[in-house]
């Protein structure tokens, strides 16, 4: 047996065909259903010529046809290939042609958004076209419908042994330039994402059926609503590290606090993966209004990924819910998970600026010549590395690849994305943020991610970032893009001497740029480029 996603995804399914696995509005699949699903377009693909390493595009927002694509085409030994439904069409060619895809799976209505870079992505040969509700012009794609397709092929299994050295690849959703494809063995993915190492307890799984095992050795699984786009990693690996373990996943076809707290109460929702405040800000201020509109008994834990999620909406969260566990995982495309925090009512604050973690297996902290920097040496800012279960590298960037999976003084490969961290007194380490959105003020390093949440204690302040401007004293200063709530303001020193009881002096804004709305990704994630183009002006 392998550790391979489609291997173990099938002795899940084996072990408890009946179980719910899977919730998209008002169609529900057990494991055995969607296992049959998921081979249907598997057969689908292969008959029209997709193969091992093939690379197939989803790009489609969130739906059980987008979880059965993942899956089937992993049952090929193909490679799924996730596009941000937002792309404009020069984004979407360039992905399209770097990721090499033979096949692409669209919702319809961006289907003339294909036909228009149908000749720049000129390796594309079959568009397979999911059912939206839309009635989008397919001219020029030559594309079949989702449905027929798996309509006609079988729904048995059939395929070739697969090994672990099957590839998954992840496009990163940079904030600047194109993103790329980050090459993974999909033994070392489910190891470094897919819950292959316990976040508690450090245990790895031992066999590719023992998730499997436990599954069918209990009564019943948790059910899990998975609230941020499938085509980011962390609701991927939320989806599918939960669906592995057993769990019923529920999906949310599009955000709004509203239809979070409708699903939690229909579905009995026990926990939820959400992007910081993003996410969690709208959710708790919507049933804030009125608290009692919802039954939302069953909620036991929040989980949030890939963007701050700030001391003051955690605490309104636990205010309302004051059994409720709150996880905040670190962790990216490119270095897998690395650390979490737990917190339980009366301990979301932190005087550390930024998000504090229990560091995850194989985390390191690297000076800049790569050494490991100990874990009891408090107060040192290095690289923050990970080493063990990691990426192969960049796909069709060696350069990019030389840089981010580095050799260490110790001779060992490690994983360094670009995140700066540092050791505190108790064992947890302190994530400053990215080094490339990194403001040298001075000689001061200041890291965006600790000045935002500061900010974003403040009662004014809906969301913000924080980018660094040229000055002609300093090379540069610290500028805050801010969204007030609305109906509130703030002045600069206002926010300025806020921020003062959490952060040091020098690392204040200087500047203030009001927008109507903070740019971000729809997985959440910041658009520092907008922002510094914002603030930067036309000096």
């Amino acid at each position: 047996m392998a550790f391979n996603i489609a291997d173990i995804f099938e002795h899940t399914a084996d072990a408890i065909p009946d179980r719910l696995a899977l919730v998209d509005g008002d169609l529900r699949l057990s494991f055995a259903e969607l296992d049959a699903r998921s081979n249907r377009i598997a057969h689908a693909l292969a008959e029209r010529g997709v193969g091992v390493g093939d690379r197939v595009g989803i790009y489609a927002q969130n739906s059980h046809e987008w979880i059965e694509a993942m899956y089937g085409v992993f049952k090929i030994r193909a490679i799924p290939i996730n596009i941000n439904f937002r792309y404009v069409e020069d984004e979407l060619a360039y992905l399209l042609g770097n990721a090499d895809c033979v096949a692409c799976i669209f919702d319809r209505q961006y289907a003339q958004r294909l036909a228009a870079v149908r000749d720049k992505a000129a390796t594309v040969k079959t568009f397979v076209w999911i059912d939206d509700g839309t009635h989008a012009d397919l001219g020029g794609l030559d594309a079949e419908s989702y449905d027929e397709i798996c309509a006609a092929a079988s729904p048995e299994r059939g395929f070739p042994e697969r090994s672990a050295d099957d590839l998954y690849v992840l496009y990163t959703g940079g904030t600047t330039g194109m993103p790329k494809g980050v090459m993974w063995r999909q033994e070392d993915v489910f190891f470094a994402l897919g819950q292959g190492i316990d976040a508690i307890s450090g245990e790895r799984v031992d066999a590719p059926d023992t998730m499997a095992r436990k599954a069918a050795a209990g009564s019943g699984g948790l059910v899990f609503l998975v609230i941020p786009p499938l085509m980011h990693g962390a609701a991927q690996w939320g989806t599918m590290g939960q669906m592995l373990q057993g769990n019923t996943v529920v999906l949310l076809p599009k955000f709004s606090g509203e239809a979070v707290w409708r699903l939690v109460e229909r579905e009995g929702i026990n926990s939820t993966i959400i992007t910081g405040d993003a996410m969690g800000r709208p959710m708790i201020e919507h049933l804030l209004e009125d608290p009692s509109r919802y039954d939302t008994s069953s909620l036991i834990a929040v989980a949030s990924s890939a963007a701050i999620f700030s001391t003051t909406v955690k605490e309104q969260f636990l205010e309302q819910f004051p059994n409720l566990i709150i996880t905040d995982s670190v962790g990216s495309s490119e270095g897998g998970f690395n650390g979490l925090r737990i917190v339980a009512k009366g301990q979301a604050k932190q005087s550390a600026g930024g998000p504090s973690i229990q560091p995850g297996a194989d985390v390191v902290i690297l000076d800049d010549d790569l050494n490991i920097i100990p874990s009891a040496t408090v107060g040192v800012t290095g690289k923050l590395g990970r080493g063990g279960n990691i990426p192969l590298g960049y796909y069709k960037d060696e350069k990019k690849t030389a840089e981010t999976f580095v050799v260490a003084a110790d001779g060992r490969r490690y994983a360094v994305a670009g995140d700066m961290a540092r050791w505190e007194a108790d064992g947890s380490l302190t994530l400053l943020g990215r080094g490339s959105t990194t403001i040298n003020s001075g000689g001061e390093k200041i890291h965006p991610e600790e000045v935002e949440q500061a900010l974003k204690d403040h009662p004014a302040v809906f969301d913000c970032l924080v980018v660094g401007v040229p000055d002609d004293r300093w090379g540069q200063t610290v500028a805050a893009v801010v969204q007030f709530r609305d109906g509130r303001q703030a002045e600069l020193d206002d926010l300025a001497n806020h921020a003062r009881k959490f952060i040091a002096g020098y690392k204040v804004p200087r500047e203030l740029h009001v927008v109507d709305e903070i740019v971000r990704s729809p997985s959440g994630k910041p658009d520092y480029q907008w922002a510094t183009k914002l603030a930067r002006g036309d000096r």
